[in-house]
Formats: C-alpha cells, structure tokens, sequence
C-alpha cells in the first residue's frame, strides 16, 4: 500500500525519506492531494472518484474478439453460425450456415456480438458459435 509523506515514519521517530515512501497522484477530476490506494484502484476521499492503479482509463482497454477458430472479429465484419442455435423468444431456429452481417462487438465483452440475420433481428450471439466469412 502507498502512503503520503505525513503518514510515514521511520521506527525511530526521525523524519520521512523520499526513499521510503512512493508519491500518490491527485484526483484526475477534482485534482486533490487527499488520495489513497485501495486494492486495485486509486480513491479520492474528497469527491470518491475512482481509477486504476495501473493508470489506464477504464475502456480503454482494448478487448480483442475472437471467432471460433482464433481469428480476429471486428465491428462491420460478416460472421456464419457453426451449429443450430434455438433462439430465445423466436420460434426460428438459426441453422448451421447462416449468415450474420455488419455485426457489432459488445463493449467490455470478448464473448458476444450483436447482429442481424434475414429472419432474426437484434440477435446477440456467443463467439464460440460463430466463424469469419
């Protein structure tokens, strides 16, 4: 855990070293000194702000979509159905073979992709059921 200089002192009652403390940034939104580590993230005790330790933003991690075979989906491409899917809230199933154009990855989910097929529309399809075209 990192602490500020206030907060750290040496067995001996001397005065804190530069060597055994890490510098904490301020709050990215308010730009208050008052901040701590908690696990993690980065919190602000004055506006309970927020954000990971590693200093990326939350989304902007980017999150690669993969087909079942291992290739590289992204938005705009046209994806086939491995294997007969039932299809919750449709009484049409979606056959092996069909095909899902201009799909859509999900923010946040490596696992799913929303799309369309000539029957079905507003789909949302697992990634282990589906190859590149």
């Amino acid at each position: 855990m990192r602490v500020r200089v206030a907060d750290v002192g040496d067995n001996r009652g001397l005065p804190p070293t530069d060597a055994t403390m890490t510098a904490l940034p301020n709050c990215p939104i308010c730009a208050m000194p008052n901040t701590y580590e908690d696990g993690d993230n980065f919190v602000c005790a004055d506006c309970g702000h927020e954000w990971p330790v590693a200093g990326e933003a939350p989304g902007e991690a980017a999150t690669t979509v993969r087909d079942s075979n291992g290739n590289l989906l992204a938005d705009g491409d046209t994806v086939v159905v491995i294997k007969d899917l039932k299809v919750k809230g449709s009484s049409i199933p979606l056959k092996q073979g069909t095909v899902i154009k201009h799909i859509r990855l999900v923010d946040g989910d490596a696992e799913h992709i929303e799309g369309n097929s000539d029957k079905i529309k507003g789909l949302v399809l697992k990634t282990c059921f589906l190859r590149k075209a």
